[in-house]
């Protein structure tokens, strides 16, 4: 027997599994079993692109990116940074927001639909005033649609930076349009179906964008002192360097935020595909030796 090679496959699942299990939590193996193994028809078909956007590697960089953008609507942090338990339990939040994906990519129907009734109980009962006085509600349909263009929008740009089988411009609009789905079953209204509409409603919203001081500790949060084993910081730094320099031009100062400057862009950027390489070979089953 090759001992190197059961060497790399031992590194493989041990990397494999501890990253599954920070993402979908001690429920994960018996959430991904009723997700691929339940009969019965699927909000998407197998050759959607929504299926192999949210199932790549670039997904852990772009939804950094989606958290540190749709912090800058005041509504939208006040109501995370009160009711979400980000700072307590970011690990559970990130694994109920993997789990919501998952279901409503992949599930069956019956599936997605219970999970999109889940969400939109909790986000019922989402409700408070900023530190300005402005009432809000997750149940909100404006507030939704920031959340789920920010969203969107990053996934996206993830993938076609980093993915490992970018789509062409037809098949991210096509992206875009089985995100709608998603969006207008949580209360969305009118949704964007195309890329060039999920621009147009980004710009819509910039004025009302702004880095309050919970965006700000968000941010502080997210990308200085993540809840994370010291060994485990040196490529998240990586990842979090990409995750801001995958933001819109004009994001990343209001969050006090500086990119790379030109001559390190590349080596950012190069050091993000390299980064998602090394988890899409960790999170992909190795071949088993024949017996």
């Amino acid at each position: 027997m090759d001992t190197s090679s059961a060497g790399d496959r031992t590194l493989r699942e041990r990397l494999g599994s501890t990253l599954f299990s920070r993402v979908a939590g001690p429920s994960g193996p018996a959430n991904r079993a009723r997700i691929h193994t339940t009969p019965g028809p699927r909000w998407f078909g197998p050759d959607r692109p929504i299926r192999t956007v949210h199932g790549d590697a670039s997904m852990f960089i772009g939804g950094l990116s989606a958290l540190l953008l749709q912090s800058l609507h005041p509504l939208a942090m006040s109501a995370v940074a009160a009711h979400s338990g980000f700072r307590g339990d970011p690990w559970g939040r990130l694994q109920r927001t993997s789990t919501f994906l998952a279901f409503t990519t992949y599930g069956t129907a019956q599936d997605a639909q219970l999970a999109v009734d889940g969400v939109r109980a909790v986000h019922e009962r989402v409700r408070g005033t900023t530190a300005e006085g402005e009432p809000y509600c997750a149940a909100d349909p404006h507030l939704l649609g920031w959340v789920h263009a920010a969203e969107v929008d990053s996934f996206l740009r993830a993938h076609e930076r980093f993915g490992a089988h970018p789509w062409d411009a037809a098949g991210y609009d096509a992206y875009v349009a089985d995100t709608a789905r998603v969006a207008a079953a949580l209360g969305v209204v009118d949704p964007p179906r195309d890329r060039s509409s999920l621009q147009a409603l980004l710009a819509a919203y910039r004025p009302e964008l702004r880095a309050t001081p919970e965006a700000l500790e968000a941010a502080r949060f997210l990308l200085r002192h993540p809840p994370l084993p010291w060994p485990a910081r040196a490529p998240y730094a990586l990842l979090a360097a990409n995750a801001i320099a995958l933001l819109p031009p004009w994001a990343p100062g209001m969050l006090g935020l500086r990119p790379a400057p030109a001559p390190m862009d590349t080596c950012v950027r190069l050091s993000g595909q390299a980064l998602t390489r090394s988890i899409r070979w960790a999170m992909t089953p190795p071949p088993r030796p024949p017996t």
